[in-house]
């Protein structure tokens, strides 16, 4: 009997990374799925990682803290405000405060590394490029950028023969199409976070971010039940 092909899947809590370890499970794969505690307001997205984690039966799941917040730039890790009820226009046009200088870097050199422990050769990331508000780590061009350094980098390249892969499934999809594919799944949507700024003591979607816009969008487009509680209705 063969055994699954290990693969490192970057798990933040939201439904992009929920699919994309759904989808990898799918391919045969032994998960092993990887959460960072960076200084994010938004840390109710590790429990919802768990909460994935523990509903696809992942081969590992951990969680290593990166303090982010050291550096700032981003109202994710500062008091800065999160922008709130954005248009259309104003979501895909230019970079948001919300970003996050070099966190995919700092997130997939980590996946790096304990994909080279594990002696996986797969790294996925729920990456997007369409609906990412204009995040530019979440690209092709990129992610492969990435893939051609993990080749350069690593001794299990160097010396073992190893070829990484940057596995990025839904980096052209929109949101109502990942929404659909992770119903096709059987993917735990009911578990993930997507909210920038959750509300209360209960942390609920605040509905007005540009995450819970887009993720609210996505199911109405998709025809796919939204599980999500929100504190105000986002725009459909």
């Amino acid at each position: 009997m063969t055994s699954p092909v290990p693969a490192v899947v970057l798990l933040s809590g939201g439904l992009d990374s929920c699919v994309t370890a759904a989808w990898a499970l799918s391919q045969g794969r032994a998960v092993h799925g990887i959460s960072f505690d960076y200084g994010q307001r938004h840390r109710a997205e590790l429990a919802a990682a768990a909460r994935v984690a523990a509903a696809l039966g992942l081969a590992s799941h951990r969680v290593v803290r990166v303090d982010l917040a050291a550096i700032g730039g981003s109202s994710l890790v500062t008091g800065a405000p999160v922008p709130k009820d954005r248009s259309d226009a104003e979501i895909g046009r230019g970079v948001p405060s919300t970003y996050v200088p070099a966190r995919n870097t700092v997130f997939l050199s980590l996946a790096l590394a304990l994909a080279e422990t594990l002696g996986a050769a797969e790294i996925w990331i729920g990456a997007n490029a369409l609906d990412s508000s204009g995040y530019p780590d979440c690209r092709d061009p990129y992610l492969r950028a990435f893939e051609a350094m993990a080749n350069l980098a690593t001794a299990a390249a160097a010396e073992g023969g190893t070829r990484y892969r940057i596995v990025a499934p839904l980096v052209a999809m929109t949101k109502a199409e990942i929404a659909r594919r992770g119903a096709e799944l059987g993917a735990p949507m009911a578990a993930t976070h997507s909210c920038y700024d959750p509300a209360g003591p209960d942390a609920l979607a605040c509905g007005r971010c540009d995450s819970c816009i887009l993720r609210r969008r996505g199911f109405v487009q998709s025809g796919v039940a939204d599980p999500t509680r929100y504190a105000a209705e986002p725009p459909r």
